[in-house]
């Protein structure tokens, strides 16, 4: 499942300019800067009482002031510092560790806007990023799978757009990254779920409108990680994954 490993440095372009993709993934592994266990609810049940997704994960806020989306994408960078397998299953856009700062702030801003949160996106932009720097650092492995829609949703301008995907292909070779496909035309053995994060096996993050989900009994990981190896065999990999983004990259010239 696994793609090819490769060092932080992919190969220059023929011809010895270095492709987008190399400047890409350069740039990312370049330098960059405990919530309570919640009562499982009934198996019936799909989630534990959620959150709202503007607070941190492990803070309490007086009621009327919400948090930043920094303060938010800060507390997130915490978790996956102590992270070292991230399992990510995405149906709407790439995950945060491998966004583009064009992508993130085209993202974040209609986010923010519409939540009503603090206007600081571009600080917002930065905290995201700087997780990229995990993906270089020894020790840790990053597993996505995504939906072949996620490379196609216009969650930005064309060029940005081109711009993420293209770093999803700079990224590929990474010795720490697994990226999987899951293509439109896939016979489904598990259905399209929302996106979720599973760290070491000892929490899960799920993503709803209104909320960061946050799962630690250990039943409903042992659901995620199943749901997860499920998605995973439907999933392409290598060279047929980068022909199905290069063909989302060719849509929007």
């Amino acid at each position: 499942m696994a793609s090819r490993s490769a060092p932080c440095r992919p190969p220059p372009a023929p011809g010895g300019a270095p492709s987008p993709e190399a400047r890409a993934a350069t740039r990312t592994c370049g330098s960059g800067p405990g919530q309570p266990t919640l009562r499982p609810p009934p198996r019936h049940r799909l989630h534990h009482h959620p959150r709202r997704r503007t607070p941190p994960l492990h803070r309490a806020h007086p009621a009327g002031q919400l948090p930043s989306t920094r303060r938010v994408q800060e507390d997130f960078y915490a978790l996956y510092e102590r992270t070292r397998i991230c399992r990510a299953y995405l149906s709407n856009v790439p995950p945060g560790f491998i966004q583009t700062p064009a992508f993130a702030t085209a993202l974040m801003n209609p986010i923010t806007a519409f939540q009503g949160t603090p206007d600081d996106v571009a600080e917002a932009v930065a905290a995201r990023v700087a997780r990229s720097r995990f993906l270089c650092e020894g020790g840790r492995r990053f597993v996505v799978l995504m939906e072949e829609s996620v490379l196609r949703y216009r969650t930005a301008d064309p060029e940005a757009m081109k711009g993420q995907l293209r770093h999803l292909l700079a990224v590929m070779p990474l010795a720490s990254v697994s990226l999987g496909i899951i293509p439109f035309a896939a016979q489904r053995t598990v259905w399209p779920l929302e996106a979720f994060y599973l760290h070491d096996d000892v929490q899960a993050v799920v993503e709803t409108l209104t909320a960061e989900i946050n799962v630690t009994q250990p039943r409903e990981l042992a659901d995620y990680a199943k749901a997860f190896a499920g998605l995973a065999e439907m999933a392409v990999y290598g060279d047929v994954a980068r022909a199905l983004i290069r063909a989302a990259i060719d849509a929007l010239e």
